[in-house]
């Protein structure tokens, strides 16, 4: 069974920066895509970034130019750099793996940006 752990996560003022990681365990399967989501109450999860297989990335517009999507040679951890850090930033953070066969989630890791 994969495991999906999220660390980094934290409260820090706005214009700061936090770096998410996310490692698995239990892989069986070739990993197709890597993203991070953030979700906040009452709103949808959305997505923040994305990393291919490839090596592509996309990133929402609300944090193009801000967040920088990555992952380690093994492909089995995947990092989120965020700078600039903004108030509306201010979500539970989950990172997900995509296989052909399925989808896994963190737990989840809660970033607070407030002065």
């Amino acid at each position: 069974q994969v495991q999906l752990v999220e660390s980094g996560g934290g409260l820090v003022q706005p214009g700061g920066s936090l770096r998410l990681s996310c490692a698995a365990s239990g892989i069986k399967f070739n990993i197709n895509l890597m993203d991070w989501y953030r979700q906040v109450p009452g709103k949808q999860r959305e997505l923040v970034a994305r990393i291919t297989a490839g090596g592509s990335t996309t990133y929402a517009d609300s944090v193009k130019g801000r967040f920088t999507i990555s992952r380690d040679n093994a492909k089995t951890t995947v990092y989120l750099q965020m700078n600039s850090l903004k108030t509306e930033d201010t979500a539970v953070y989950y990172c997900s793996m995509r296989s052909a066969y399925a989808t896994d989630w963190g737990q989840g890791t809660q970033v607070t940006v407030s002065s």
